[in-house]
């Protein structure tokens, strides 16, 4: 069994917990994730089976579409609904929509981000969750993201006392946290703020309304069905596609280094190789060997 299942992850389950139970529906052990989501976030969570898990950090690395709720006015512990209150202060002075809207464009592009306290990033080790968990704190490491889009997508009403949150999207890149963003967005306004709720509805090529529950694929196993899986081919998506005649296919399939020649001069880091609509490898610049690449992930096995 090799694919790709768009897995729609419901809330209360951490991203291992989806994986442990597809293990055991789709009789495998190998299954794996791409990429994180909070117990408390439902979304879109591509899951990689068989020869598709060589492509999951691939799928990590493409952007992600998530629509969250921001509440103006309170700051918490963990930068969402779930922490305590760390600080307060109502909106005194009605907050236009314009206002808003500008601080959104501001946000928008390469922006640089601190990992919240409770995040998996570790420093000298350790998740920061551990430290935060014991009351301790640690500096932490900036990191740039890239936020592609920040609309505001509910009434656009102004944001008062009685009525401080609002509905955003937001398209980015690896590595964005999304409950750090509101807090930057209250603290343009001039509030503390946080994420009231959050979910993903995209994840490269996988959309919302494509994607299954756990319950659902089980009921397609126990019918026979495999519908549920995509194929690995998805997982590529994001490379420059070279197209191989059968010689430079058994090439590849033998772990051969090829010249730009015969990837026909592409100017790229990273290509996908394909031979008759099934993708072969993933090779990449070869670091020491000017005009060489070189195999990075062969994905079908020479027997097929």
């Amino acid at each position: 069994m090799d694919g790709i299942i768009p897995l729609w992850k419901e809330t209360g389950m951490t991203s291992h917990d989806a994986v442990f139970k597809l293990r055991k529906i789709l009789h495998t052990k190998k299954v794996g994730h791409t990429g994180t989501l909070d117990p408390e976030v439902a979304g879109v969570l591509p899951i990689c089976v068989g020869r598709a898990t060589k492509l999951a950090e691939y799928i990590t690395d493409e952007g992600k579409t998530y629509e969250a709720e921001v509440v103006i006015g309170t700051s918490t512990t963990t930068e969402d609904a779930t922490g305590e209150i760390v600080a307060e202060r109502f909106i005194e002075q009605d907050i236009s929509p314009e206002s808003l809207a500008q601080v959104l464009t501001d946000l928008t592009g390469t922006i640089t981000q601190i990992p919240p306290m409770y995040s998996a990033v570790k420093v000298n080790g350790r998740k920061l969750y551990e430290y935060a968990r014991k009351g301790e704190t640690v500096e932490r490491p900036k990191r740039q993201v890239q936020i592609k889009e920040l609309v505001r997508i509910d009434d656009h009403a102004p944001l008062t006392a009685n009525a401080p949150s609002f509905k955003i999207r937001i398209k980015c890149g690896k590595g964005t946290y999304i409950r750090t963003l509101a807090v930057m967005i209250g603290e343009a306004l001039g509030y503390p703020a946080h994420m009231k709720h959050l979910v993903r509805t995209q994840s490269g090529l996988f959309e919302a309304e494509n994607c299954l529950t756990l319950a659902e694929i089980e009921e397609k196993m126990l019918a026979g069905d495999q519908s549920f899986l995509e194929p690995l081919e998805k997982g590529a998506a994001s490379f420059v596609q070279v197209v191989l005649n059968a010689d430079l296919a058994d090439q590849v399939l033998n772990g051969r280094v090829l010249s730009e020649e015969q990837l026909g001069n592409l100017a790229e880091p990273q290509v996908a190789l394909f031979h008759q609509e099934k993708l072969l490898a993933i090779y990449q610049r070869h670091p020491n060997k000017p005009g060489l690449y070189k195999p990075e992930k062969v994905i079908m096995l020479k027997n097929g």
